[in-house]
């Protein structure tokens, strides 16, 4: 492959046989106009991640197709108004995101991608969507913000897996009858639309746990008022009572009020008989005014915007628990958090946190500090990334690998980034370098009694809640920290949670974790008692 004329950065990924790329801001814009975009990429053969953001292009080449093992395609905040029909070529694909630019069209074969499980194509032109009964793995459909006006073409039992929709900010006049034939549905947001009436099939949607209204023209006050002061239980529990359904429609879930019982009972609620069963138990406290709150500023927001966290309480190890602890954290970044390009799990030992809100943004690389884990002083974020990137280059040599390893192999994340992101104690110390380390001031021990978990992504939410999930589901079946009583001989361990609630600087909501959403884990081997 010829590469004398590429861009410097392919250059360099061909040479050290990157599996990922990141080609961001007003450096890439300027390459695209001066010498048009750069089609060597596509020669890149290796590549599984792909993030070209923030830069003036407005058409990804149909030569996209060669790039057989991408499973990460980041578009987010260009000016695309096209992408190509070769697009179901990349068979591998599992994410995708062209959020923030010009689309109005999409190609029928955005709908033949049978990996994919997300798909963001929200603040776009979008006023149609081709049918998507062919992604049968998809999870995650976020158009919020673009011009629908009818709901899209989604509600087929074949999508197994599609838990989130998000349609809000769009023109949507009605929800379609046919929305109980997701069986897996947990959220619905239609905020923000032109909605009048909601079908009574909205109760049929058995697993859903957020449904969002607010914003619309709904004809029914007393469901209006609903919406701007209750849950989603009590408005299901509305719909279900004064909302008619279609004569015609059908329910592709049947359970009896026995069966939602039995729903309860798996969720422990109040039953003591559940408790004493032989499975392992989460026991979920809810948020008190002496939980620290996440705040996110607007800083990160381009660069990596996602954070969920909990608390876990009554932790204890042993040399060898502890151990196989950080051994476990290392294994989830290389698997579920793939590579740490989907997110970044971080713990830290929660007395050794200043008391307070926590604040989550980005800082200029000379302006943000952190005395980094296993340093004793202090360096600034660009220091670090200088210091590893000669760690990563000498070490290479040394080896003579054509790859990084390590924390080294994170660098290009951060490469060329003009903010950097991180986590701030109350006390504005920096506690948390994403995705490169933490910091040694609230570093985990073996005497780590209550741990702060953190999960940072620049994809979504819902990754950071998935990425929650596993972990906590792999500490609690592995026992990893969890205490040592004499009834937990049979191998069934307990872990008690904290949530805690992410929000803006204005204090509204984004996320609170774990909420009734989270912790649904299949079969009967784990309880979950909420509070």
């Amino acid at each position: 492959m010829t590469l004398d004329n590429s861009w410097h950065v392919i250059k360099t990924a061909a040479t050290v046989n990157k599996h990922e790329l990141v080609l961001s801001g007003p450096a890439i814009s300027e390459l695209i106009k001066k010498r048009g975009f750069d089609k060597s990429l596509f020669n890149l053969l290796h590549l599984n991640y792909l993030s070209i953001t923030q830069t003036c292009l407005q058409e990804i080449p149909e030569e996209i197709e060669k790039l057989q093992n991408l499973t990460n395609l980041v578009l987010h905040s260009n000016e695309l108004s096209k992408i190509p029909n070769t697009i179901d070529k990349v068979e591998k694909l599992k994410f995708l995101d062209c959020s923030r630019n010009k689309l109005s069209s999409l190609p029928d074969e955005i709908g033949l991608l049978p990996q994919l499980t997300t798909m963001n194509l929200s603040s776009n032109l979008l006023n149609s969507l081709p049918t998507l009964i062919g992604n049968v793995k998809l999870c995650v459909l976020d158009l919020s913000n673009n011009q629908f006006e009818h709901f899209p073409d989604v509600c087929y039992p074949e999508l197994v897996h599609l838990s989130e929709i998000y349609v809000n900010g769009n023109q949507i006049k009605e929800i379609p009858v046919t929305i109980n034939q997701l069986p897996q549905l947990k959220i619905l947001n239609v905020s923000d639309n032109l909605i009048s009436a909601v079908p009574g099939e909205i109760a049929d949607c058995n697993k859903l746990k957020e449904f969002f209204l607010k914003g619309n023209t709904l004809a029914d006050k007393r469901l209006s008022k609903l919406v701007d002061q209750c849950r989603t239980k009590q408005i299901i529990e509305y719909v279900k009572l004064h909302c008619p359904k279609s004569s015609g429609s059908t329910s592709s879930n049947t359970k009896t009020k026995k069966g939602k019982k039995g729903q309860k009972l798996s969720e422990s609620e109040n039953n003591a008989n559940t408790i004493d069963s032989l499975t392992h138990m989460f026991k979920v406290l809810k948020i008190t005014n002496d939980t620290p709150l996440i705040k996110i500023t607007k800083h990160v927001k381009n660069i990596r915007p996602f954070i969920a966290s909990c608390i876990v309480k009554n932790m204890k190890f042993t040399d060898d628990s502890f151990k196989k602890f950080i051994q476990l954290q290392t294994k989830l970044h290389d698997g579920i958090c793939e590579k740490r390009n989907a997110a970044t799990i971080a713990t830290h030992d929660f007395k050794l946190i200043t008391p307070g809100d926590l604040t989550y943004t980005a800082k200029p690389p000379t302006e943000l500090k952190i005395k980094p884990l296993l340093h004793n002083g202090f360096l600034t974020g660009a220091e670090l990334f200088q210091m590893l990137q000669t760690e990563a280059d000498n070490l290479r040599k040394e080896k003579k690998r054509n790859v990084y390893s390590g924390i080294h192999k994170y660098l290009y994340l951060l490469e060329g980034k003009p903010l950097f992101p991180c986590l701030l104690d109350s006390s504005e110390q920096v506690i948390s370098f994403p995705p490169i380390t933490n910091s040694e001031i609230t570093k985990m021990s073996v005497d780590t009694e209550t741990m702060l978990i953190e999960v940072t992504s620049a994809m979504s939410y819902q990754i950071c809640r998935n990425v929650l999930d596993y972990f906590l589901k792999e500490l609690i079946t592995l026992g990893y920290g969890c205490p040592t009583e004499e009834k937990s001989a049979s191998n069934y361990h307990n872990l008690v949670l904290e949530q805690v609630k992410v929000v803006d600087m204005d204090g509204n909501m984004k996320l609170l974790y774990p909420s009734r959403a989270d912790l649904n884990f299949e079969g009967n081997s784990i309880t979950v008692l909420r509070e």
